[in-house]
Order: structure tokens, then sequence, then C-alpha cells
């Protein structure tokens, strides 16, 4: 090993694996959760619209089971009304030419972005359903938007940019986890490449870079956000969640990685929680407004809403079981890369 190498590796060797239990308010809005998700209003919900409103909503409240581990909680019912109305909505594209959102159809309301696509993938994944049988157009689309860096964007306009590629951090790493469900033996060719390419594209940005791009020039100035962790996560971005994803890709693919492409965001997460422990240091949904019906049932926007599950878990300051497990794996397999001499320093 380099010292480079052995520093990183005496560092997170250094760090122990704590276990953090959740709190009595989390197990009791969990089953808050849980009922609120087999209750008619859920299915009511649904049927106006699969995504819309945030938080409280069904959408939100599957996805944060999905990030708590606790996707088995979801009822059968409302989670194949959820596959149901997503196969029924309208639009099965990310429109970016004119003319490819047809007339009369809500560009937010009546099609989805990237980072949902992915998102409910995974939750339906996790929920026991086959999602290539239910959702037969979801890993298609996801394929279909992959930009030439290996990145993709859930900014239309960005697909129409010439002499630049405005790819994001946010609307990679959700692809990039759903693209890595099931066995990689049973993974098409596109699938590998997809991944690849993906993983790349994280490995280029440092998992800590914004886009150098002048489109998406305002991604820079995210940069000190991502270092703070966050959860839930929904489609929001930090260092833990890239590093998370591109350990999992490499441990699948039995793929060597440049230590540059983590050893900053490793060595500021060990200094960041010396004991393992891993606590919120911000609420990204905080301040987010949402789609929603008004009185008269017409959609508006309004300031987005919470439900308890969702502030029970992402209290600033406060031990995070999930984030902590987080870290934890994460750290473990970057050891595992160390030992196998596959987290090698390009010089």
């Amino acid at each position: 090993m380099s010292p480079r190498e052995q520093l990183l590796r005496e560092r997170l060797s250094r760090i122990p694996a704590p276990q953090v239990a959740p709190s009595p308010a989390v197990q009791e809005a969990l089953a808050d959760t849980e009922r609120y998700l087999g209750s008619d209003a859920a299915l009511r919900s649904l049927v106006q619209d699969p995504y819309w409103p945030k938080w409280h909503s069904p959408w939100w409240h599957m996805l944060l089971l999905l990030e708590l581990g606790e996707a088995q909680r979801i009822p059968q019912r409302t989670l194949h009304a959820m596959s149901a109305r997503l196969e029924a909505m309208p639009v099965k594209c990310f429109p970016i030419a004119p003319g490819e959102l047809p007339p009369g159809m809500d560009l937010h309301r009546d099609t989805l972005c990237h980072c949902a696509v992915a998102s409910i993938v995974q939750v339906l994944a996790a929920g026991g359903l086959d999602v290539d049988r239910a959702l037969p157009w979801a890993k298609p689309w996801l394929l279909r938007y992959q930009m030439a860096d290996g990145g993709l964007t859930c900014d239309n306009d960005a697909y129409r940019v010439s002499g630049e590629c405005p790819s994001s951090m946010v609307g990679t790493v959700s692809p990039l986890e759903a693209m890595l469900l099931g066995d990689p033996a049973g993974w098409s060719a596109a699938q590998r490449a997809f991944v690849d390419r993906a993983a790349g594209f994280l490995v280029g940005r440092e998992l800590r870079r914004g886009s150098a791009t002048v489109h998406n020039a305002e991604e820079r100035s995210r940069e000190p956000l991502w270092l703070r962790v966050c959860f839930p996560r929904f489609y929001f971005y930090d260092v833990l969640r890239g590093a998370r994803v591109l350990v999992r890709w490499a441990e699948l693919r039995g793929a060597p990685l440049p230590l540059e492409a983590v050893e900053a965001v490793a060595l500021h997460l060990c200094e960041a929680f010396p004991d393992g422990v891993v606590r919120p240091q911000r609420q990204a949904y905080e301040g987010t407004g949402t789609l929603a019906p008004d009185a008269a049932g017409t959609w508006t926007r309004q300031p987005a809403s919470r439900f308890p599950l969702l502030e029970a878990t992402s209290a600033i300051g406060e031990p995070s079981p999930w984030l902590t497990r987080h870290w934890t794996e994460t750290r473990q397999g970057l050891l595992r890369l160390l030992d196998a001499g596959r987290l090698r320093a390009r010089s």
C-alpha cells in the first residue's frame, strides 16, 4: 500500500461500528405511517396523483420506509395501487424536444423525472414486486436518458444544450442505485454499461464536485451542502449517499476504484463522525414547496406538509440509526477494497 492508502486504512479502521436503536418516537411514527398507507385516504391520494403533494402523501411515506429499511411495512394493496397508477400515467417519457409533451398534458403532473422513476423502482422492488413486469418502461427510461458523461439530469432544458454536458449529481445517484438492484448475473449488457458509466461520472466528480458547465453552474454552489449529511434523502444528495452507492458498485462489479475518487470524502466523514455515530446535519427537504389541490380542487403551488415519521427521523444533531448503518457499511466496503488492492492511488 502507498502511504496515502495506509493513512486512509488507518483512519477508517479507527472508527468503531456502533449500534444505534430507533427512538420510541420513531416506533410510534412508523405505526402511524403504516396505518396511513393502509387507509382509504392514501388510496384516494394516489388516484389524484401518485407523486404530489410533498411530503404527506403515499409516495413520500413509501420512499421514507424504503430508506429506513422498512419497505415490508407498505401494505400490498397500496404498493399495487401505486404500480397501477404509474402504469396508467399518460406520458411515459421525459419530454425534451418540442412536441414530446402531448397537448393538454402537464409537465409536472402527467410525467415523471429520472429521480422519481429510479426512486419508485427501488420502493416497488423492496416491497416484493417484479418491477420489470409491473413497469416495463422504467429501466429503459433510465437507459435512454443517460448523458455522454454517464450522468443524468432532471432538467429538461439541459438535454438541448450543445458544447457541454450539464448532468447533475442529484439526477444521477438514484438511477445508479436503482440499476444496481438484482443479481448482476442477470443484468443485460446495457444495464452493465449504464452502471459503469454512472459510477464513472461519480468518480470524475470525486463525489463532491458540482458541474463544471455553464448551464449547470448553480450546482457548484451546493458543494458545501453535500458535505453535510441529511436524512431522509428522498431525491437529495450528500457525500455519504454517493460514497455508499459507489462502493456498492465497485463490489458488485469487482471493479477498481481510484483512491482520488473517495479519499477526500472518506477522510471528511472520519473527521465529522469519529465515534461512528452519524447525526443529520441538515434537513434537505426544508423550505420545499409543492403542488397540491386547494379547497376548490385546483392544483396550485403551496408550502409542503410534513408527517410524524419525517419529523422523527430527520432531527438535526440526533443519532441516526440509518445514517450510522450506511457509514459503517461504506467504511467496511472501503476497507475490503483497500485490502483487495482495488482502491489504489493513481500516482
